[in-house]
């Protein structure tokens, strides 16, 4: 089945823009876990319940960015050089400006702020050495890059896909589909063992079918927004229920980004969107908000981990759990925001910050 469309749809605008949010609130959640002196009471306590909620519930945004790139992406009539020629130059661009953007910021603030150690040597091959470990994941607040690598593969791999959906019907695609959610549960669910690689492909690349098969599918279940809220309440209650019950004051317990339940919540946000007509006619203004945010979200995405780091390193906040986070979600999220918007404001630039 081959389907066009080429008009700007706003629930996809919306749920790009729930991605990035959920993406950066996570990550938040993360930076001020590490600060969290976890015992009985803060874990029961108002802060310990939002870690636990926060670090499962926003675990959906990786799963709504692949589900769209299935809904916009898959079902349509394009050839591997054309698609290659352009999907792969829109990530890679970025991805590499920004690495080498902020290898020079840890390099310089290492050398120039002594309280910060992110760089202890400035020989020319430690530098390289920097900028390396950056495009690899393994420099200073570098970890999020993981998931360049992962939607590198997942453009490799997309032809072969979309090259069957566009000779079969959505029968087939709930086929896979049903063997995929197999898979997700014994991987990512009750954690069978499965080889790095194979998961590396199959775990994602079911997300990004899903996120075609939602969009065009014309099942009641997935295009009535009381069920997609129960899609959303029901497993967030029971991971809330199960982290709880396995809680220590060591560490909280929180589900894998591909786990059954965090799949059943990306459904249940993507539904609701896709068929609620309140969030789907929003006031100008919002839609304009929520448009540029989108636009902007995979530049927000590699800038957004670096900023809160460096603010968490030269500020020493020590503000309180609430205060902290909404300054880091600010700088996170806002801050992020409005450097790619302005920085789309300048011509031939565009292609390298991450704007869509």
């Amino acid at each position: 089945m081959v389907f066009n469309n080429s008009k700007r749809i706003f629930y996809f605008d919306a749920l790009r823009t729930i991605a990035i949010l959920c993406v950066v609130l996570l990550h938040v959640t993360g930076h001020l876990g590490e600060i969290m002196n976890y015992n009985i009471s803060t874990i029961y306590s108002f802060n310990g319940a939002f870690e636990i909620f926060a670090n499962n519930f926003f675990r959906i945004g990786i799963a709504l960015f692949l589900m769209l790139s299935g809904a916009l992406l898959l079902g349509r009539d394009w050839d591997i050089r054309s698609f290659f020629s352009k999907r792969i130059p829109r990530i890679t661009k970025p991805f590499i400006f920004w690495s080498l953007i902020f290898s020079i910021m840890l390099i310089s603030a290492s050398y120039f702020i002594s309280s910060i150690d992110f760089v202890t040597k400035f020989g020319i091959l430690d530098m390289l050495k920097v900028f390396w470990d950056t495009l690899t994941c393994q420099a200073p607040g570098s970890a999020v890059y993981w998931f360049f690598w992962m939607m590198l593969g997942m453009y490799i791999i997309m032809p072969i896909f979309n090259k069957w959906i566009n000779n079969t019907d959505l029968s087939k695609v709930e086929y896979f589909l049903i063997i995929w959610m197999i898979y997700i549960i014994a991987a990512h669910t009750l954690m069978a063992p499965v080889p790095e690689i194979v998961s590396f492909f199959v775990s994602p690349i079911g997300f990004v079918v899903l996120g075609y098969y939602l969009r065009y599918n014309e099942r009641k279940i997935f295009n009535n927004p009381i069920v997609a809220l129960i899609f959303i309440m029901v497993p967030a209650a029971l991971m809330m229920f199960y982290s709880y019950s396995v809680v220590d004051t060591t560490i909280l317990f929180v589900f894998h980004r591909y786990s059954i339940l965090v799949m059943m919540e990306a459904i249940g946000v993507f539904c609701l969107f896709k068929t609620s007509s309140f969030l789907n006619n929003p006031g100008n203004g919002v839609k304009n908000v929520v448009s540029s945010v989108a636009m902007c979200s995979y530049g927000m995405y590699l800038i957004h981990s670096q900023l809160i780091m460096v603010t968490r390193k030269i500020l020493h906040l020590s503000l309180g759990f609430s205060a902290e986070y909404i300054i880091l979600f600010i700088v996170g999220f806002v801050f992020s925001w409005i450097i790619i918007y302005i920085l789309s404001k300048i011509p031939f630039i565009d292609d390298f910050i991450g704007v869509k």
